[in-house]
């Protein structure tokens, strides 16, 4: 039975194949809503673009799969609405220039104006600014992330983060608009042992706090659910990817 706030994602022989080869074939799974999956390959291997395809960000060729009862690539634009994206290079990246603030602040915004109901937006400005400051509190504590402990606080520039910090902070983004899948790229990425380990740790938080949670890796840690991408024969670029997630966009 489906969550009323995690979504269940399952895959048949899901595959893309573009102007130049296969970028992953073959791809079945099936879990259930709150799962932690660890979509593991080496660099190359289609492991950002099944990200993608899973939330309804990239338009694949073959197989079908379904993230929260929505058939893809057939009901891509209403998976997108369900699904948020934390780090995805090229994609969905944290502007250096910006500070922690500022990036909350905007997508507070950006939620309050896109993402609110009817009757939300008919509530008094103070109430909705009241929710609004409650919902980014609770994305922060679901992220482990104090702003207050960081060497400026929230005038922190996202340059001056560090990478377990700048992840903390994307996810945190992405939790505002209580998604029922995040999908967060380069898990593992230029962590050490001990911090790898607390992204991990915060990723299976956010999950058995019922979100579906998807994330890219080179290597999963023992106890998530594992989807393996084999090397493609057509490996992909960022741009490349960030150009097929443009044409999601406007499918």
């Amino acid at each position: 039975m489906e969550s009323p706030h995690g979504a269940a994602v399952s895959a048949e022989d899901f595959g893309l194949e573009g102007p130049r080869g296969r970028v992953f074939r073959n791809v079945t799974f099936s879990a259930e809503p709150g799962t932690l999956v660890a979509i593991e390959g080496p660099s190359g291997s289609g492991r950002t673009c099944l990200l993608l395809a899973l939330t309804g960000r990239m338009r694949t060729t073959e197989g079908h799969a379904e993230t929260g009862g929505l058939r893809l690539p057939k009901q891509a634009a209403a998976v997108r609405r369900i699904a948020a994206l934390g780090p995805v290079p090229g994609v969905s990246e944290l502007d250096p220039a910006f500070t922690v603030a500022e990036h909350l602040g905007e997508r507070a915004l950006l939620q309050g104006r896109y993402g609110a109901s009817l009757r939300t937006l008919l509530r008094p400005r103070a109430e909705r600014r009241a929710a609004a400051e409650a919902r980014v509190d609770e994305a922060l504590e679901a992220a482990g992330l104090d702003p207050a402990v960081l060497p400026k606080s929230g005038r922190t520039s996202v340059r001056d983060l560090e990478r377990l910090e700048a992840l903390r902070l994307s996810v945190a983004l992405a939790l505002i608009g209580k998604p029922r899948l995040l999908a967060v790229d380069d898990t593992d990425l230029k962590l050490p042992d001990a911090e790898r380990d607390q992204a991990w740790a915060l990723l299976r938080s956010v999950a058995d706090a019922g979100t579906t949670v998807l994330a890219v890796c080179s290597k999963a840690p023992e106890d998530t659910q594992v989807v393996r991408t084999a090397p493609a024969l057509a490996p992909t670029t960022d741009e490349e990817t960030a150009d097929a997630f443009a044409e999601a966009g406007r499918a």
